[in-house]
């Protein structure tokens, strides 16, 4: 049997359901994500590849390279089939020595979105992720005005859903009182678990939810249960690691990303990766749970 990402299931994203495991293209630009990639040829390989694999959902940013990733995301795979959703965020902007700096105003992100539309050659973005600044751990702030600039360009037809990254629990319910909220994007993983009560409740409202970092991020997640568990299905700890993410809840939509065709199989193994009982207790004692569930 082939594999295919249409195993992973599927769960709604605005006005259409995509498979559980996408693909998450910043890999695809240069080193630190900065500049061209060494094999540019690879890294469109890789794309078509996904698509052939049945992936649906592709979550990208014009701020990785900058614009080299969407580049190579048009070139690879445009005209684009109609069943692809390209997810992308603003909301940052790159220096010429690399660092990530916040772009916030209304005007940086009317820039941003257009940059988005000109480089993945759309007329309209299927879903924009208002990230909001932070390496890992959203800081609580009020997102009232980027997140109107953004309806406003909903508004305007130049996006048809909003999203969410980096965000508290108190920061997606102000963004929701503004315009209805499709994703939260955020960091979560097997170890890394304090957003567990947003993670749930956003469940009960039928809202997806996005891990960024799912395998670590920049620094692989080590776990001895992790290791345990994979030597005993045969398989890797990030295989593993995948398939407790979509063992964990229905709306956890995934996107992980890499350079390689093997890796990218290899990440979609996970969705035919079935952990019983005993393998789900072991893992559930990896990492620390947030506070009791919230309402939203």
């Amino acid at each position: 049997m082939s594999i295919t990402a249409e195993r992973s299931g599927s769960f709604p994203l605005g006005d259409r359901t995509v498979h559980r495991i996408g693909y998450g293209a910043m890999q695809l630009a240069g080193p630190q994500v900065m500049g061209p990639p060494e094999d540019r040829d690879g890294a469109i390989a890789v794309l078509r590849r996904a698509v052939e694999l049945g992936v649906d959902h592709i979550d990208t940013s014009d701020y990785y390279g900058p614009h080299v990733t969407n580049e190579i995301i048009r070139d690879a795979l445009h005209p684009y089939p109609d069943d692809l959703t390209i997810v992308t965020k603003v909301g940052a902007r790159r220096t010429p020595d690399g660092h990530w700096h916040e772009a916030l105003s209304p005007e940086e992100l009317r820039a941003a979105v257009q940059d988005n539309l000109d480089h993945l050659g759309l007329d309209v973005l299927d879903v924009v992720n208002l990230r909001l600044p932070g390496f890992a751990q959203p800081a609580q702030r009020s997102l009232a005005e980027p997140f109107e600039a953004l309806a406003e360009l909903q508004e305007q037809g130049l996006i048809r859903h909003l999203g969410v990254s980096n965000v508290t629990p108190q920061m997606f319910a102000e963004a929701q009182s503004i315009a209805p909220v499709v994703c939260v994007q955020n960091h979560y993983n097997v170890v890394h678990r304090e957003d567990e009560p947003l993670l749930d409740a956003l469940a009960r409202e039928g809202i997806a939810y996005v891990p960024f970092f799912p395998l670590g991020g920049f620094t692989p997640l080590e776990s001895a249960a992790l290791e345990t568990v994979a030597r005993r299905l045969e398989t890797t700890p990030m295989e593993v690691a995948l398939a407790w993410l979509l063992a964990r809840s229905p709306n956890v939509v995934l996107i992980p990303g890499t350079k390689s065709i093997a890796h990218l199989e290899q990440n979609l193994e996970a969705a035919a990766r079935v952990l019983g009982p005993v393998e789900l207790e072991e893992l559930d004692r990896i990492g620390g749970t947030g506070e009791p569930d919230i309402d939203l």
